[in-house]
């Protein structure tokens, strides 16, 4: 009996002031982002999926709700704040200044804002919580990029560091970082090993 949970990447953000909204509320999906949420709704439409898991975050929510409507049959939409944006100091930015420090969420930070460590156990405890519920099952669960990062590195054996993300594309990920509504798929055996990873981004399907 195995386990399958794809780590979805919320779809495309209307952020028409471009800045780093992080765990800001009230940002919610562009028109493109919609659109690429219901690619990778099609692409799931029957893949069995027993329940949708989602970022309390306006965009996740909205994601799950999009790729809900694609599916042959209904799964319960169920909001985790284990899958919630990664808590750091910059929310509010812009990106003009986040691009100046190369994105460095976690060089210069101190409780109680997140590293890399606490992002990642907060990936494994959903994990687990998830194959509990839903044991033999294939479930989506909607999240924010480096969480999925940090998840996709563990997968591969890779340490859990702001620096590591660089070595994605060693990890299959071809667009270098999780694209959004991008699908990072696990597998896991009974005894919760993982056995199986894959990665796709639907929206690029011809």
């Amino acid at each position: 009996m195995t386990t399958t949970i794809s780590l979805l990447r919320h779809g495309l953000v209307e952020n028409p002031e471009a800045v780093y909204y992080g765990r800001l509320p009230h940002f919610g999906l562009a028109a493109r982002g919609r659109a690429q949420a219901i690619a990778a709704g099609r692409y799931l439409a029957d893949a069995n999926i027993s329940a949708i898991y989602h970022s309390p975050l306006l965009r996740a929510e909205q994601t799950a709700g999009l790729v809900a409507a694609q599916l042959s049959a209904p799964a319960p939409l169920i909001a985790c704040d284990l899958l919630t944006e990664i808590y750091s100091p910059y929310d509010g930015q812009t990106i003009a200044a986040m691009e100046q420090r190369n994105w460095d969420f976690y060089g210069e930070i101190a409780p109680p804002y997140e590293t890399p460590a606490d992002i990642l156990a907060r990936v494994l405890a959903f994990f687990a919580h998830a194959r509990a519920e839903y044991p033999g099952r294939h479930i989506v669960a909607v999240s924010h990029g480096d969480l999925i990062a940090f998840a996709i590195l563990w997968a591969f054996g890779r340490p859990a560091t702001g620096a590591a993300k660089r070595e994605l594309i060693d990890c299959g990920v071809d667009d270098l970082y999780p694209a959004p509504a991008s699908l990072s798929t696990f597998r896991f055996d009974a005894d919760g090993a993982l056995i199986e990873y894959r990665y796709h981004c639907p929206h690029d399907d011809k």
